[in-house]
């Protein structure tokens, strides 16, 4: 049955391999669903996004989940549901790491039972190292962090503040000799200032899905233009014919620059267009 509890020891051959190499692995899982095979990455970041986070995550998440990247989190509200509603929503798989028991009536935040649900269904898992009934308990979620970076063959980290769980899972991943990756964001905000460190610190900048899949070995899959909405976006019926600068597009779009700015962005990240220079962006 999908919703078992199943219990998997550090010597059996279920065990993530990944997991296995760290330097202090967990004795045992207990395991709801199914433990996807495939190339891993954490995805995690802060709670609460601002709106850049929350339009960057589900368009770096899709394209990687697309591309056959097995999605890790940790269930928690902002970047980690993100991540893993993106990867369910393009028919991805993803893993939750609780720091809490794996049943319902412990598994934390309660809010994301539905959430915990869907992933299972869809051939995901959620895992944790507390045995069920277990609550939430300070101390697990830091503890949590490394299992997240330790089955993982990377770090991705969206907006996190100086001191967060999120910079707390990068550097177990550092820790393990595990790549690490950052969105890179305004230094003017705070929830930017973690990846922005990181990156100064050596961490691979992401500016695509390619910055991840490149590292990966992996390539994008062709577009699927029956589940694509940006083929009607203003900005990119605005940009059919030719380059032009971001002020040009925002007084064409008749909308306000600062949204114009964010919206490229994303476009940019899903491949969609390209800053070429002095505010200048070409549709791909």
């Amino acid at each position: 049955m999908e919703d078992e509890i199943r219990v998997i020891g550090k010597k059996d051959a279920t065990y993530p391999e990944l997991l296995r190499e760290i330097a202090n692995p967990p004795e045992k899982l207990y395991v709801r669903g199914a433990l996807p095979k495939g190339p891993s990455l954490a995805v995690v970041g802060t709670r609460l996004p601002t709106t850049y986070g929350k339009q960057i995550t589900p368009s770096l998440v899709r394209e990687l989940a697309r591309a056959g990247l097995v999605i890790v989190s940790g269930l928690a509200y902002g970047i980690d549901a993100l991540a893993h509603e993106a990867a369910l929503k393009a028919g991805g798989k993803t893993i939750a790491v609780l720091g809490t028991g794996v049943d319902e009536e412990a598994l934390y935040p309660r809010k994301h039972t539905k959430l915990a649900r869907k992933i299972i269904q869809q051939g995901g898992a959620v895992i944790s190292e507390y045995e069920p009934g277990t609550g939430a308990r300070k101390h697990h979620f830091p503890a949590r962090n490394r299992i997240v970076a330790g089955m993982t063959s990377g770090t991705l980290v969206i907006e996190a503040k100086r001191k967060s769980g999120a910079l707390i899972t990068a550097r177990h991943a550092l820790d393990e000799n595990r790549d690490v990756f950052a969105v890179p964001g305004t230094i003017t905000s705070p929830e930017s200032v973690g990846p922005n460190q990181l990156i100064e610190d050596g961490a691979t900048p992401v500016l695509s899905p390619t910055s991840i899949l490149s590292v990966f070995g992996a390539t994008m899959p062709l577009f699927d233009h029956e589940d694509d909405d940006t083929e009607t976006d203003p900005l990119l019926l605005t940009l059919a014919h030719e380059a032009l600068h971001v002020d040009t597009i925002a007084q064409r779009a008749n909308m306000p620059a600062r949204d114009v700015l964010t919206k490229l962005t994303q476009l940019e990240l899903l491949g969609r267009v390209r800053n070429i220079g002095n505010g200048t962006y070409a549709k791909v």
